[in-house]
């Protein structure tokens, strides 16, 4: 699991005072990327190489709110991996409050010109990185 962490920021808030919904799909977002750069397989390198990785599928379920101020941990797990498609998991914990306020997961592919590939066959060396984290994580029981 990679924890990214992050303050709310008061212009993420809405009418009611409140982290507005989109704003935690953004935090995912962050936090995914985050968490690709620490594995190496950051979004700027892969699509250097002419990869692309869209989200394909997202869901999201909110518990509880989060406030302006609030720290939040976003922790991400990587779910499936199969090369050409790659699935995290979020739970979003607040840190100010002692609580969990939202689970989601995403599901993304690999894209080469506009054509879903694996990354098995297209760039094996950032397959590699992925299995072998993936790998660590089963170690880790996570």
């Amino acid at each position: 699991m990679y924890i990214y962490k992050r303050k709310a920021q008061y212009h993420e808030t809405d009418q009611m005072g409140i982290i507005h919904h989109s704003n935690y799909v953004k935090w995912m977002e962050e936090a995914r990327v985050a968490f690709l750069d620490h594995v190496g397989l950051g979004y700027g390198k892969v699509e250097g190489l002419g990869i692309a990785s869209p989200v394909v599928a997202i869901s999201v379920e909110y518990k509880k709110p989060v406030l302006f101020g609030d720290e939040v941990e976003v922790r991400v797990k990587v779910q499936k991996y199969s090369g050409a498609v790659m699935e995290f998991s979020y739970e979003l914990y607040n840190l100010t409050r002692g609580e969990i306020c939202t689970r989601a997961s995403s599901r993304h592919c690999f894209l080469k010109e506009n054509i879903v590939v694996s990354l098995k066959r297209e760039l094996p060396e950032l397959d590699r990185l992925m299995t072998d984290y993936m790998t660590e994580q089963d170690k880790e029981g996570m």
